[in-house]
């Protein structure tokens, strides 16, 4: 059974999400108070997360309020695949920019 902190913030989510029913909102509770751990589809992680975090970071604030007002302190963790890594161009060195004179 989910409770309201963790109902909030799947609404809040599903709400950003582009694929709403990928979002998953599991809830733990430890000595350091509520763990919610959010998976979303990698498609919907950049959406979820804002430009610099901007958008994380609010819904961390508003589930902060929420969490004070009940007298529990919450903690999101998103998990979100890795980045693909984009491909790197190597720069050539001077000794070959030297050798390759020819080639113009």
């Amino acid at each position: 059974m989910q409770t309201n902190d963790a109902t909030l913030l799947q609404t809040i989510l599903e709400a950003i999400a582009a694929s709403p029913d990928k979002v998953i909102v599991e809830r733990t509770v430890d000595e350091m108070g509520v763990l919610l751990k959010v998976k979303v589809d990698e498609k919907d992680a950049g959406a979820v997360i804002g430009k610099e975090g901007a958008t994380i970071a609010a819904i961390r604030k508003l589930m902060g309020v929420f969490g004070r007002k009940n007298n529990a302190r919450i903690n999101i963790k998103l998990d979100v695949p890795p980045r693909k890594k984009l491909k790197t161009y190597e720069k050539p060195s001077i000794e070959d920019q030297n050798h390759d004179t020819g080639k113009l």
